[in-house]
């Protein structure tokens, strides 16, 4: 299977880029009471908790990214990532099976 990327976003409001290191492994799960979006997949990390989403908007998806729309399908309720960079503008990461 061709290995997916993903952005997480929103990072500032909750830790920043701080607690983000390649290779860090985070956790992904679907929000179902997102009531803004309903393909919405919040990142965890153990022990902090919530530390952003997975983008889902063109402005915020970077490179070859896909958006939260496009990995909704690809787990069932929570799933598992892999940090590759870290930037300013937010965090890319591969999709694990």
């Amino acid at each position: 299977m061709k290995k997916l990327y993903f952005t997480i976003t929103g990072i500032n409001h909750y830790y920043g880029t701080d607690v983000f290191r390649e290779h860090r492994k985070v956790l992904l799960e679907k929000d179902r009471k997102n009531e803004f979006d309903k393909e919405a997949i919040k990142v965890t990390l153990e022990g902090l908790g919530t530390v952003g989403y997975v983008a889902n908007s063109p402005h915020t998806v970077l490179g070859d990214c896909v958006s939260a729309g496009r990995l909704y399908d690809c787990f069932r309720k929570k799933g598992k990532g892999r940090v590759v960079y870290v930037t300013e503008r937010g965090i890319v990461c591969r999709l694990e099976k």
